[in-house]
């Protein structure tokens, strides 16, 4: 009778330091994949889930309900809590872009954790406290294209539209590899300098000459779309002059584009990050280094920093930021447990 007291009392002990301790969900879906992240008030790490894509102009409303769905079941069934028990939220979610968005968003979110309060967001955006100590600043994301968010301590919002040409934005891996063509055709038509990468070009897709390799792009024999940035990153690592002076106007471009939100926010003056997130900022250091000195043209304190932990810890955070806790030390025992996570 003693040993099943003691059960007993284990077992509302564990019940008591469920119902005392405050959880805090974090999301991050993507056209690939999409990730939950559970963690308490103390920043451990309690739960986690996964799946496929979750951007609703790829996999409709329905399977975006479905996947948000999924991962937050697992996380919390790894948890041992109910989405009732979440103390706060944070969404970033991509194809979360205007306002017209929000609507939807918001009824699959509220179906799932009832009254939770929860923060929502583009999913480039989580990458800014993720990637900062102090959640406030720029960030910037690059893959296959890119797009930018910052918000400046009074908690406001800036932005672009995240359209690339739509919005005279660039660039990513397919603005560069874009960028890339019309500079072998220029020189072809012996309007620009000769480049390596027509030849470059030419090698990887099996093209007879340049002729040959155009005509084939605009009948659509060949192929090269942003899977190709890296071998234009490479033509200019070689030092060819063409692709270094492309791989200057991406990163003068992104600069640009952190340039008008840094406008929105008023912060030129002041000293914060700009977050880099994505696959692009890997290609070449002579992007960042003009990206920065466009940058700096008009805010001279800002420091570029590389993100360093899943933007999902970013979500985690911004769910924590209803209960007003310690993001800073939070951040890091985050980052320090996700690297064991996984």
């Amino acid at each position: 009778m003693a040993r099943h007291a003691r059960l007993r009392l284990l077992s509302c002990k564990a019940l008591l330091a469920i119902i005392m301790t405050k959880f805090y969900l974090g999301i991050d879906t993507g056209a690939t994949k999409s990730h939950a992240l559970i963690a308490d008030e103390n920043g451990r790490i309690l739960g986690f889930g996964q799946s496929g894509p979750g951007n609703w102009e790829g996999v409709g409303w329905e399977g975006t309900r479905q996947v948000l769905t999924e991962i937050i079941s697992q996380a919390c069934q790894q948890t041992g809590i109910q989405p009732s028990q979440l103390s706060g939220a944070g969404f970033g979610l991509a194809g979360y872009d205007w306002p017209e968005d929000r609507a939807p968003h918001e009824q699959i979110i509220r179906d799932i954790i009832c009254d939770t309060p929860f923060t929502l967001v583009n999913d480039v955006f989580i990458g800014l406290p993720a990637g900062s100590d102090a959640g406030w600043g720029v960030v910037v994301g690059a893959g296959t294209s890119c797009n930018c968010y910052g918000r400046n301590p009074q908690g406001k919002i800036g932005r672009v539209m995240g359209s690339s040409y739509w919005g005279d934005e660039m660039a990513g891996s397919g603005e560069l590899v874009h960028r890339a063509i019309q500079m072998v055709a220029r020189a072809w038509a012996q309007r620009g300098q000769k480049t390596k990468l027509a030849d470059a070009f030419i090698a990887e897709v099996g093209a007879k000459d340049t002729e040959d390799l155009l005509a084939g792009l605009m009948r659509k024999r060949y192929d090269l779309n942003a899977s190709y940035a890296p071998l234009v990153f490479a033509v200019a690592n070689n030092g060819d002059p063409v692709a270094q002076d492309i791989v200057q106007w991406a990163g003068f471009g992104l600069g640009d584009v952190a340039n008008g939100v840094i406008r929105q926010l008023d912060i030129a003056e002041s000293t914060f990050d700009v977050v880099l997130g994505g696959s692009f900022f890997k290609g070449s250091p002579l992007l960042i280094s003009s990206m920065e000195r466009m940058i700096h043209t008009i805010a001279p304190y800002a420091q570029l920093v590389r993100l360093d932990a899943p933007p999902v810890i970013g979500a985690v955070l911004l769910g924590m930021e209803h209960d007003n806790l310690d993001k800073a030390n939070l951040r890091q025992a985050l980052i320090q447990q996700n690297k064991q996570l996984v």
